[in-house]
């Protein structure tokens, strides 16, 4: 099969997101000017630099609530910084309630039955039970083309990593299993890793 996406596919539903699979989970926490926290997972997001260590998410559609993108976005225009938390396994059902289109004002840890406790570098909450929690400042934003479609660019400045997930020296997914997005409302958990040495090592 081949299509144009200008000229739609003929399927019952998009295939585009199970083209890119799988895909690792960033759930952002933020606040406002006001303090109001925020929490929302986005799936398009990765690590960019090693040095200084770099991350990128992308943040698309809007709300009518807010004047363009997301309550996500909105916050880190206002604050120029956030947080990406990595989901467990275990955290699944609070990551799906996070995914709900609240209110600006709605706390989405509340919520989810989670807790926020505050960032050590910058000011933000982070999830206090996450694996590893990244603090991350603004380097830029960038629109794409389309309507509300927005890369944001973060240099990483605070790490935490649960000392459960740390095996002899090593952060170890296999100690919570991170929730991974598919396609479609699919998603899938990395419970299986394999070790291959390069060439040139």
């Amino acid at each position: 099969m081949f299509y144009r996406p200008k000229d739609g596919h003929g399927l019952p539903h998009n295939p585009y997101n199970a083209l890119i699979a799988p895909r690792p989970i960033a759930w952002i926490s933020t606040q406002d000017a006001e303090g109001v926290q925020n929490l929302a997972p986005y799936s398009f997001f990765n690590g960019t630099a090693y040095v200084p260590p770099q991350v990128m998410f992308a943040s698309t559609g809007t709300k009518p609530d807010q004047e363009n993108g997301k309550d996500t976005l909105a916050n880190i225009r206002s604050t120029g910084v956030f947080c990406i938390n990595i989901v467990a396994e275990a955290m699944k059902d609070a990551m799906n309630i996070s995914t709900t289109g609240f209110d600006k004002d709605v706390d989405e840890f509340a919520r989810a039955g989670l807790t926020a406790v505050p960032c050590e570098t910058i000011a933000c909450p982070r999830l206090e039970d996450a694996p590893a929690s990244m603090e991350c400042e603004v380097t830029q934003i960038l629109q794409m083309k389309g309507e509300n479609n927005y890369v944001v660019h973060g240099e990483v400045v605070g790490i935490h990593m649960r000392d459960d997930c740390i095996i002899d020296g090593m952060f170890d997914v296999s100690t919570f299993r991170p929730l991974a997005r598919l396609g479609y409302r699919d998603y899938s958990v990395v419970d299986n890793t394999f070790t291959l040495a390069r060439p040139d090592d």
